[in-house]
């Protein structure tokens, strides 16, 4: 491995933990160094563009994810190319308008890792549930009047022919 592949895979592994930590920009960043140090036919190129593409989003820059996904959906190596053409599907697909009681807050935790006491999480409450269980309906009683209850002959029928195979069993159970 050359000193170039050494540094891009630094940079890539780099630029993965950036990610997961939330921190777009340096992730931006390390992913592009990667980028241009790699040959851009190989895997391990297309795997670092599509995390380009995804730190893109996440960063809010659609204008250079889809510009760069196009690129990628046409990367020789079928694995990477495949990944970017779904990637590039979701990424041009209609925005969904969502109303604000659909979504959920969520605090901000940053002074969380800086050792403040956090204001927020002490007064959040729990959301308040309005909803109150359904009451089962109950079932409606049956008028016995109108309910048939002369002998058809199915119950007899049904009783005959379950007699003959248990019958049927027994004779071949025991005669073989």
């Amino acid at each position: 491995m050359t000193e170039q592949q050494a540094l891009a895979r630094q940079r890539y592994g780099s630029g993965k933990l950036a990610f997961e930590r939330g921190e777009y920009r340096q992730a931006v960043q390390c992913f592009e160094t990667a980028a241009s140090l790699v040959d851009n036919l190989s895997p391990f190129s297309g795997e670092v563009q599509i995390w380009l593409v995804t730190a893109y989003q996440a960063r809010g820059q659609m204008e250079e994810a889809i510009a760069l996904c196009r690129r990628t959906a046409h990367h020789p190596d079928y694995i990477t190319a495949k990944q970017a053409r779904r990637l590039l599907y979701i990424l041009e697909a209609p925005k969904l308008k969502s109303r604000p009681e659909w979504m959920t807050s969520i605090p901000d935790l940053s002074q969380l890792e800086q050792g403040a006491p956090s204001k927020g999480l002490s007064q959040m409450q729990p959301p308040k549930r309005s909803r109150k269980p359904k009451p089962k309906p109950k079932p409606e009683p049956v008028d016995l009047s109108q309910v048939n209850t002369a002998d058809n002959g199915f119950v007899w029928l049904g009783l005959a022919l379950i007699m003959v195979l248990v019958g049927g069993l027994a004779i071949l159970g025991f005669g073989g």
